[in-house]
C-alpha cells in the first residue's frame, strides 16, 4: 500500500505542475483562433450548448436524477477504490465515445442533441467517482465540489490555475465557512462560456453529416479522459490530505 501511495504522491505532484503551467504558444494561438471561429458560429448551437450547461447545473444541484447504484466506498484503500474507478471510466468512454458517433453520423439535428448527452454522461460520472471515493454527493456541499472538478477539467488556463487552488484548499475552506450551500458559491456565467469555448471547435465540426461520427466519437472519449484525469486526482488529493 506504501508503493502505491507514493506513487500516487509522484502522480499529483505531476499534475498540479501541468495545471499550473503557464500556457504554451500553441495554446495561446489557439485561444486567439477560437474567439474568431465563436463569431462565425451560428447562434443556435452557442444556445443548445448554454441551455444544455444551465439545465445540468440546476439539476445537479437541486435533483437526485444524476445518482447511480454505486454505492458509496467507505472502508477500502486507494488502491482498490482506484480499481474499480478504473474500470468505471472504461466504461463511460465507450460510452461517450459511442454516444457521438452516433449523434455526429446524423449531422446537425442529432449533433445539436450530443450537447446534452454527453452533459449527462460526464455528471453521471462524476457522481460516480464521488461515492468511489468515499464522499456523500447527497451533500449541497460534493455537488459543488463536483461542479468544481467539472470547470477544472474544462476550462481555460487562466481560470483553471483559480479552479484548482479553490480544489486544494476545498477541506480549508469548509471548516472556514461551513457547509457549502449557496448558488453564489458557482459562477454561472464563467462556467457556461469556460465550457461551451473549450468543447466549441471540435462540436462545431461534429454537425457535419458522416465526418461528424468520428469527431463526434473522437471528441467524446477525449472529453471523457480529460473529465476521469482529473477527478481522479481532485478527489486523490481530498482523500490523502483529509
Amino acid at each position: 500500500m506504501s508503493n502505491y501511495i507514493d506513487r500516487v504522491e509522484r502522480e499529483l505532484s505531476r499534475w498540479e505542475y501541468k495545471t499550473l503551467r503557464s500556457p504554451s504558444m500553441p495554446a495561446k494561438v489557439s485561444k486567439r483562433w477560437q474567439n474568431k471561429l465563436n463569431e462565425k458560429i451560428p447562434n443556435k448551437v452557442h444556445n443548445v450548448v448554454t441551455e444544455s450547461i444551465k439545465q445540468m447545473v440546476r439539476a445537479t444541484l437541486a435533483s437526485s436524477d444524476y445518482l447511480s447504484n454505486q454505492e458509496r466506498l467507505i472502508d477500502e484503500s486507494l488502491e482498490e477504490r482506484e480499481n474499480i474507478l478504473d474500470k468505471r471510466i472504461y466504461m463511460y468512454k465507450r460510452t461517450a465515445a459511442l454516444e457521438g458517433a452516433g449523434t455526429g453520423f446524423g449531422g446537425i439535428a442529432f449533433g445539436l442533441a450530443d450537447f446534452p448527452l454527453l452533459l449527462n454522461i460526464k455528471m453521471k460520472f462524476l457522481f460516480e467517482a464521488a461515492r468511489i471515493y468515499g464522499f456523500d454527493s447527497d451533500e449541497m456541499g460534493e455537488r459543488l465540489f463536483l461542479l468544481s472538478v467539472f470547470q477544472l477539467a474544462f476550462s481555460r488556463e487562466e481560470k483553471k490555475k483559480q479552479i484548482f487552488h479553490e480544489i486544494i484548499q476545498w477541506e480549508k475552506r469548509k471548516e472556514t465557512n461551513g457547509r457549502f450551500t449557496h448558488l453564489d458559491e458557482l459562477d454561472w456565467k464563467t462556467f457556461q462560456l469556460e465550457y461551451r469555448d473549450f468543447i466549441d471547435l471540435p462540436k462545431t465540426l461534429q454537425l457535419i453529416p458522416g465526418f461528424g461520427a468520428i469527431v463526434g466519437a473522437t471528441a467524446n472519449y477525449h472529453y471523457l479522459d480529460i473529465l476521469a484525469y482529473q477527478a481522479k486526482n481532485c478527489y486523490r488529493h481530498r482523500l490523502l490530505k483529509q
